[in-house]
């Protein structure tokens, strides 16, 4: 692209070229994949090997309200309603013969699947099943929960021997040698990336926020797709220039409203009502200037540091400790200078959902921060309810008035 783009041209110019790429590698017979959203892309990357994340697809369709059909013809095959709704709009797109168009980007069907369970453990049977039903291998990353609040040693052994051995899968996959020094380039890139979206995220929490909190989870998908490529350094560091220019310019995240409070965001958009959310947000002068969601794939490690990359990949928070999430949390909010929380209770991830009723009591004790919870989905547009939603955040409006009120 030439001229003078935005980064969030640059971002849909990537995103849709990714895709695009994926199904012209397809096109020609070479090895395409489908992975989850957390893995060590590294390896991949290294050895040229494209890759499809079934979840980012999914929110692509279920913000694009194009999910229902595929979460109905999933069910009609046998998935019940309460399996993750990533989970059934993808095989829903795959029993429909896994066709792109205007709305739905080509995913090309996979040669081989990748899973790592670092932030979700109903994944693994999600990626058994894509595996068993395409009759193609299944890369497993095996990633410990860490009860104790931190990665242990034998953990990190466990950890790195599947290293050597998926290096080893993917050398036969190819029919290549794995190149080492194009590894430690893209472990640089992955950790310069990284340590941008770190620090997008403290801009995020200046006063006023030079961004609308939604951004991260459009700017996320660079993360998920592209984190060891240098096209997400550049749509990165532009991206950062901008909100720098905002901030000197003393501009806030909207046109034409001001930013009258600010909030924590825990869990995954609502795809399908992003609309209705964001336009909710706004008409109180709501931004999210914090979310525990997006942090999760700064993943962060020393180039050539292989302990600390396995150290890295199983640190993400829904792998760690519920003392360890709500310390995360209390982070994000105070970085933020959150005056709320809204905890979104995704029926997808129930687990999650199940931690979280304890986690935001925490939070509430160590931050005082008022907080509110709806009921949703990531995919499902037949979970989310409107009123609810909307009297809820009426709610917390309430609620963070009164203790701006009391503590003048």
């Amino acid at each position: 692209m030439s001229g003078n783009v935005t980064s969030k041209q640059l971002l849909d110019h990537y995103a849709r070229k990714v895709y695009a790429d994926a199904a012209a590698a397809k096109a020609v017979g070479k090895p395409v994949g489908w992975s989850t959203a957390i893995v060590p892309q590294e390896f991949f990357e290294t050895m040229d090997l494209p890759l499809v994340y079934p979840e980012n697809h999914s929110a692509v369709i279920s913000a694009r309200k194009r999910a229902l059909g595929f979460l109905e013809r999933a069910e009609g095959y046998g998935y019940h309603a309460d399996v993750c709704g990533y989970m059934r709009v993808n095989f829903g797109y795959l029993l429909e013969g896994a066709r792109g168009d205007d709305d739905v980007p080509p995913a090309p069907v996979p040669d081989f699947v990748v899973c790592c369970n670092n932030y979700c453990t109903m994944i693994v049977k999600w990626y058994e099943n894509l595996a068993k039903e395409l009759g193609v291998p299944l890369f497993m990353i095996d990633m410990p929960y860490n009860p104790e609040g931190a990665v242990d040693e034998a953990r990190v052994r466990y950890i790195r021997a599947q290293f050597d051995r998926l290096v080893g899968r993917l050398e036969d996959l190819t029919g290549r040698p794995f190149d080492r020094e194009r590894f430690r380039r893209v472990m640089e890139i992955s950790r310069e990336n990284a340590r941008l979206w770190k620090r997008a995220f403290e801009l995020v929490g200046h006063v006023p926020s030079p961004a609308n909190g939604f951004d991260f989870y459009n700017y996320l998908t660079l993360m998920v797709f592209m984190r060891g490529r240098a096209e997400t350094t550049e749509v990165l560091r532009l991206w950062i220039r901008e909100m720098e220019g905002k901030i000197a310019r003393g501009e806030g995240p909207f046109r034409d409203a001001a930013e009258k409070f600010r909030i924590m965001f825990d869990g995954i958009a609502c795809w399908p009502q992003l609309a209705h959310t964001a336009k909710a947000f706004r008409s109180y002068g709501i931004n999210i200037t914090g979310s525990n969601y997006p942090d999760g794939w700064a993943v962060q490690y020393e180039t050539g540091d292989l302990d600390g990359m396995a150290r890295a990949y199983a640190s993400i928070a829904n792998n760690m400790s519920l003392e360890k999430a709500v310390e995360k949390r209390v982070e994000i909010i105070r970085q933020g200078r959150c005056d709320g929380a809204v905890y979104h209770m995704n029926r997808s991830c129930k687990v999650m959902d199940f931690t979280t009723y304890e986690a935001q009591r925490r939070v509430f004790a160590e931050t005082g921060v008022p907080y509110i919870t709806f009921d949703g989905d990531q995919a499902d547009p037949r979970v989310f309810v409107a009123a609810q939603f909307d009297t809820r955040i009426q709610a917390l409006v309430e609620m963070m008035e009164a203790r701006e009120e009391s503590e003048r």
